[in-house]
């Protein structure tokens, strides 16, 4: 079996934000696979996604810092500045974590591990509607 839906993100800040929740509600068909696998890619060259810490909010906090000292904006190097100072480090960030997840599904529910949840690193100040394609495979 295989099936597709389209994730709407309604516009969020910049930030580290738990998104499970809203993927499981607009995949509904996740709760009828034994086994399986969900890919989500995530269409935008500015925000991100990956699986982290679901439980306390400071490793959200903490990874926005460091993602900010370590992608600063106004680097004298940059040349691509036409949407603003957050743009060229919001490529970089998307760039250094990436834009697609492949998570397993076991008994009707994704594989997550207890504390891990599914982020969309939103890197720029204000990014918009985020879309993820989402491909579930299994039976």
């Amino acid at each position: 079996m295989w099936q597709q839906n389209i994730i709407q993100l309604s516009a969020m800040g910049r930030g580290f934000h738990l998104i499970t929740n809203q993927v499981i509600q607009q995949c509904p068909q996740i709760h009828n696979l034994d086994v399986g696998l969900l890919h989500l890619f995530l269409q935008h060259t500015s925000a991100s996604i990956t699986v982290n810490e679901n439980a306390d909010p400071t490793v959200r906090h903490d990874l926005e810092q460091h993602f900010n000292r370590f992608v600063p904006e106004d680097a004298p190097y940059y040349q691509h500045d036409y949407e603003g100072s957050d743009d060229m480090p919001a490529h970089i960030k998307s760039t250094t974590i990436g834009c697609e997840l492949t998570l397993p599904i076991r008994d009707g529910q994704l594989a997550l591990g207890t504390w891990q949840g599914i982020y969309l690193c939103e890197h720029r100040n204000h990014g918009g509607g985020r879309r993820l394609i989402a491909t579930l495979q299994g039976q």
